[in-house]
């Protein structure tokens, strides 16, 4: 299991998702839901409640680490994002890369949302800079990947304007939020790719 981590930048604080933050949740998303047509976002307490719940077992099995997006501006809840898909690849034996339990190989960054209040500002580019430098910097990872809906043109540029690179599109994926048979767009970041992401980002922020 990951250990709970807290990232903070001038914009935004990501701290462990807990069921403390369920009001806080329930009120950012009780805003306009426009943008939230094809991303998972509850909308009452119970749904919030059963959503923090969930995410909380899969970081018990060590599969997600969850965060609750806090506006440092106001301290209030404004959304969560998380890690997902955490894996630690089985290299042979003896193999430099080898790495411990709190040394994932790869991890995926998504269920990523806010409220609309908090779209379109400095919070959503620093949470990704905090959670890239931290995967990649921390955790020294090979590769960050990111999946959207591939109908959902908002997340897709909001994606690639991260600096990540278009892997391809997974046809028949899953379930759609809306009931449809999703195709899901697939970007990532190498380790390789890091640094210039980083300064892209940063350069954003400025």
């Amino acid at each position: 299991m990951l250990d709970p981590v807290t990232l903070q930048g001038r914009h935004v604080r990501l701290e462990p998702l807990s069921l403390d933050h369920v009001p806080g949740l329930v009120q950012a998303a009780s805003q306009s839901r426009e943008t939230f047509t094809l991303t998972t976002v509850p909308d009452d307490t119970a749904a919030m409640r059963l959503y923090v719940e969930t995410a909380l077992a899969g970081k018990i099995s060590g599969t997600i680490l969850p965060f609750a997006t806090i506006n440092r501006e106001d301290e209030h809840v404004v959304g969560s994002t998380r890690f997902l898909n955490v894996q630690f690849w089985d290299w042979p034996a003896g193999n430099p890369r080898q790495r411990g339990e709190q040394l994932p190989d790869v991890v995926e960054i998504g269920a990523t949302w806010l409220g609309p209040d908090a779209q379109r500002t400095g919070i959503n580019t620093e949470a990704k800079l905090l959670m890239l430098t931290h995967a990649f910097e921390s955790w020294l990872v090979h590769r960050v990947r990111f999946q959207t809906d591939s109908r959902n043109e908002r997340s897709r540029n909001a994606i690639e304007r991260l600096g990540a690179q278009l892997d391809g599109v997974i046809r028949g994926d899953r379930v759609a939020t809306d009931g449809a048979i999703r195709d899901s767009a697939v970007f990532s970041i190498l380790d390789s790719e890091w640094h210039s992401v980083k300064d892209q980002l940063s350069a954003l922020l400025r």
